[in-house]
């Protein structure tokens, strides 16, 4: 089967815009000094800017204002825009929100696309996604405890959320809750619609982490409480029971994203650690001259170039034959990929030695992010397990005592398979 990641010319001058104006317009907002007013009124005409260009929301169909690229092209866009943390939020698919929307556009109802989907397009509104519990692993969803009963037509919802991603700026969740608390493990859940002002739901905080300061304007993890929250019965996503479908087909895409955006921010960290090898002279050379040096150099470029073709296959698999279809694949990038984002960002440091512990450059900014990659949308060993299992439903155990290529054991089927042959030159000879 032949693999096919090109894109059409026209599409390569869009990349190459892209860079241009993440370099220009949108690396300077990292180091800005404002308050959210002055954030907001900074990338507001970057925000129109991308609309002309007709790159706003591109993961979106176009008429819901997106593009309706693939994921291949989709995953290019994000290696360049996931190279600062402000690039998704000017493109218009910054996590949740991107999640969300895609959510509502294939699942929602019309009513449900009025009143959260157009809104949240247009940046009006900000979303949260609610399905991480304090008190249950994350690692295994199936043992969600948040529950939601229908009373009449209202969904009464009762639960602990943690790590719900822009709970406190966000005007309505997508909560996760168990609806069918009989049915098989992945079909006790729903998905469901809660406006942030419905009476008992408590805000609690955000949560501290290693991610630290980047995490300004309210955009953080926060900790959410579900007191009776009432919301009406047609806030449902999908049908009932539908949660873990719906979660599948929002984190297969997403992952992808997730990944090229990693590549993006690895780029970054390797273009620093190429610099500093030509910048800086230790022993009588440049570091560029040490082997070590030029180790880290080769290394990173091989596990880059490696974490690139995998998610582009992925995506290309994603494109011509479904999300489930590439389980495998998606699964493989994202613990092989956190690992590149990590290893590549900790070189970056280790050639800047204090300069690059310290805050003065975004490297250390970068590495406290890289760490959340291994566990976010599953962690590393979830995925590994995933890989392992499919690879292993292709292949049996060999009967008998022995494995397959057992010299002594082929060595004697040979010896019987060309028996014949053998006899016959012997009589020749």
């Amino acid at each position: 089967m032949s693999w096919d990641f090109s894109t059409e010319p026209e599409f390569e001058k869009k990349l190459e815009w892209m860079r241009r104006f993440m370099h220009d317009e949108v690396y300077p907002l990292e180091v800005l000094d404002v308050d959210e007013g002055g954030f907001t009124r900074a990338i507001r005409p970057l925000r129109e800017e991308v609309k002309r260009q007709k790159l706003w929301a591109t993961h979106l169909p176009p008429e819901l204002g997106g593009q309706g690229y693939g994921q291949v092209k989709l995953g290019l866009m994000h290696e360049i825009e996931g190279a600062s943390v402000w690039g998704p939020i000017v493109f218009g698919n910054q996590a949740p929100d991107s999640g969300n929307s895609e959510i509502l556009a294939h699942f929602g109802t019309d009513e449900q696309k009025k009143r959260w989907l157009y809104p949240l397009l247009d940046g009006k509104i900000r979303s949260a996604f609610s399905m991480t519990e304090p008190n249950t692993a994350g690692s295994d969803p199936t043992l969600l405890s948040t529950t939601a009963e229908l009373q009449g037509d209202e969904w009464v919802i009762n639960g602990h959320k943690w790590f719900t991603s822009n709970g406190m700026i966000a005007d309505f969740l997508i909560a996760m809750v168990v609806t069918e608390p009989e049915a098989d493990s992945y079909e006790r859940a729903s998905m469901i619609i809660v406006p942030a002002d419905a009476p008992g739901l408590k805000r609690l905080r955000n949560i501290p982490t290693l991610g630290g300061e980047h995490e300004r304007f309210g955009y953080g993890h926060s900790e959410i409480v579900y007191e009776n929250v009432r919301v009406p019965s047609a806030n449902v996503l999908g049908e009932r029971g539908q949660g873990f479908l719906i979660a599948q087909a929002r984190l297969g895409p997403g992952r992808i994203h997730h990944c090229m955006r990693w590549l993006g921010q690895a780029r970054r960290a390797f273009d620093m650690l190429c610099e500093r090898a030509l910048q800086r002279e230790a022993f009588g050379k440049k570091l560029a001259s040490h082997q070590t040096i030029q180790n880290w150099i080769a290394d990173s470029a091989a596990e880059m170039q490696a974490a690139r073709l995998m998610t582009l296959h992925a995506a290309w698999m994603i494109d011509t034959q479904g999300a489930s279809a590439a389980r495998k694949e998606i699964s493989l990038i994202k613990f092989f990929g956190a690992k590149v984002l990590h290893d590549v960002i900790d070189r970056a440091i280790q050639i800047h030695g204090s300069l690059g512990f310290s805050a003065d450059l975004p490297l250390e900014e970068m590495y406290r992010h890289a760490r959340a990659a291994r566990i976010y949308d599953g962690p590393d060993e979830v995925h590994r397990v995933s890989v392992a299992r499919q690879i292993l439903a292709g292949y049996q155990a060999p009967k008998g005592m022995w494995p397959r290529e057992h010299i002594p054991t082929r060595r004697e089927a040979a010896r019987r398979k060309f028996a014949a042959l053998l006899e016959a030159a012997t009589t020749d000879a």
